[in-house]
């Protein structure tokens, strides 16, 4: 039986957009499953007391420049083309990681996915605007109305909390964070070691 690897995961992070990109072609060349757990990062950030990038780094020199080349580095190796920053950010994503909750039960988790995905981080969308998330949904040939009616669903809410609390429990502090077992890697640089260990 294959591994695997669980993606802790939040549609607020551009880092998490990008691997969850270059996951499925790691998955296809281990044999490996993914899960992913839907968790909050302004909870984990809470939790582990973590700050965003732009305020853990923006006084040392040099520091968010270099961020960027990385990026733009990743981006170019993976051809991720439509990839666009978000002018909107950072978003409040409570509402879509609700979302996600309720479509993984109304078992319309991958549509959702790339739909609001496509809405952050290629089409600019300000997803943290009901409306304008009702409309991405809808574009995408989902049931708007009940999914964003189901985010208020008091099971949908605890389960994200629950995620949120687990995650930083087992260690991770940040998104996105993988586990293969219980070997915990964090950020989109270290998935070559991901597949390294799912290959092992």
């Amino acid at each position: 039986m294959g591994k695997t690897v669980e993606f802790i995961f939040d549609f607020a992070s551009p880092n998490g957009y990008m691997a969850h990109c270059v996951l499925p072609d790691i998955a296809r060349r281990t044999g490996a499953e993914i899960k992913i757990t839907p968790c909050l990062l302004g909870g984990l950030f809470k939790l582990t007391g973590n700050q965003a990038p732009m305020t853990a780094f923006g006084d040392i020199k040099g520091k968010l420049a270099y961020e960027g080349l990385e990026t733009r580095r990743f981006i170019a190796k993976h051809g991720l083309s439509q990839y666009r920053h978000n002018p909107h950010f950072p978003i409040n994503t409570l509402l879509i990681m609700r979302g996600l909750i309720a479509a993984r039960r109304m078992g319309v988790e991958g549509p959702y996915t790339r739909a609001v995905f496509a809405g952050m981080w290629e089409r600019g969308l300000k997803m943290d605007d009901p409306a304008v998330v009702a409309q991405a949904l809808t574009d995408a040939g989902l049931d708007a109305r009940a999914l964003l009616e189901a985010t208020q669903d008091p099971e949908v809410k605890a389960e994200l909390i629950a995620n949120t609390e687990a995650a930083a429990a087992r260690g991770a502090f940040g998104i996105p964070t993988f586990f293969v077992g219980d070997e915990i890697f964090f950020g989109k640089e270290r998935l070559g070691q991901v597949e390294e260990e799912l290959a092992s």
